[in-house]
């Protein structure tokens, strides 16, 4: 990757107090929700017809932005983007195709220990005629094939599961739960038939878990749902990481929606940091958005701009533009960005 370097500890622990005193600032404010999850594509037309002829998605929005409040939202100078979101079941995602300045590709040699790695786990109703679907589409794949996960991991036990890509290189997965396991909403979504259900959670790897929950936890207000320790050939082939040994840890919001999970590799350690120099406009730039009650609060962010902040603070908006009053993005202690917004 260009440029590719850790983020410094030092940094990241300033700017993970700043946006702590930012929630307990804001009248004790937390996430209520998790709003969305969205990336940056190369060319959305393409994406669209990726998301909409193969997995399903609905399209509920397509809109080009520009100015002022775009370049200090998303940090990126002269940014004029393409902002769709699409809906699969009761969630969404929200795909930005920046028409300028472009950025950067994923690197072709990424690993799913790298701790850029982020994707969404689409759940099925059935996994071997999901992947039939990939298949007729030429999907490529992440993955050596869809996996079962085995009884010694307790909590995953018989969650059958594949990662693939879309057309930039986006990691996706599929994931089918068994009987015992996921919540009963999937179970009533299979019964209407359709075959992709909706999104059960956005994984990121992780450096050190306990860090990571100071800022998801702690700061946000995000509970802690569960965790399991998966290993094994079955973990090696889906990851398609030899040797991998993770710690994966669920975490919800108040309200249901997608969950976020953490994946700390514990092997193998050879998983490369976070650029430092990522920009929004790079095809590696997720962004995980939570509902707030009220983003716009900089009078009240001492050093906000100093931090780990992506936007020059919290930025208030057009609702009719955005769909939001007002959003802040931010980087969580391995550099993965978090959108704040309120409506």
């Amino acid at each position: 990757m260009h440029g590719l370097r850790g983020l410094p500890l030092g940094w990241l622990l300033i700017g993970l107090l700043l946006v702590v005193s930012f929630l307990s600032s804001a009248s004790g404010q937390v996430v209520t929700g998790a709003e969305s999850v969205g990336f940056t594509v190369s060319d959305l037309d393409r994406a669209e017809r990726f998301f909409t002829s193969v997995l399903q998605f609905e399209k509920v929005s397509d809109k080009e932005l520009w100015g002022r409040d775009v370049e200090l939202l998303t940090g990126v100078f002269g940014a004029r983007i393409r902002v769709a979101r699409f809906r699969l079941g009761d969630e969404t995602i929200e795909l930005t195709e920046y028409l300028t300045p472009g950025g950067r590709p994923v690197p072709a040699d990424s690993r799913s220990n790298d701790r850029w790695f982020q994707h969404i786990a689409i759940i099925v109703r059935d996994m071997d005629e999901a992947y039939a679907v990939l298949r007729k589409h030429k999907v490529k794949h992440a993955s050596t094939g869809p996996q079962t996960l085995p009884e010694y991991i307790t909590n995953a036990a018989g969650i059958r599961a594949f990662y693939f890509k879309d057309p930039d290189d986006h990691v996706l997965e599929i994931l089918e739960f068994p009987p015992d396991k996921g919540d009963a909403k999937w179970r009533a979504r299979a019964a209407g038939g359709e075959l992709f259900l909706g999104i059960d959670h956005t994984a990121i790897v992780v450096g050190d878990t306990e860090t990571s929950l100071g800022f998801y936890r702690d700061a946000l207000g995000l509970e802690v749902a569960g965790s399991s320790m998966n290993f094994g050939t079955e973990q090696e082939h889906l990851n398609n990481v030899f040797g991998a040994r993770l710690m994966i840890t669920g975490l919800r919001t108040p309200e249901a929606g997608i969950a976020v999970e953490f994946l700390e590799y514990l092997a193998p350690a050879d998983g490369r940091p976070f650029p430092a120099d990522t920009r929004s406009n790079d095809l590696w730039h997720w962004q995980t958005s939570f509902a707030v009650p009220d983003a716009d609060t900089s009078s009240r962010i001492p050093g906000l701009r100093r931090s780990m902040t992506v936007s020059s603070g919290p930025v208030t908006l057009d609702p009719d533009k955005f769909g939001f009053a007002s959003a802040l993005i931010v980087r969580d202690p391995d550099g993965h960005a978090v959108r704040l917004v309120s409506r």
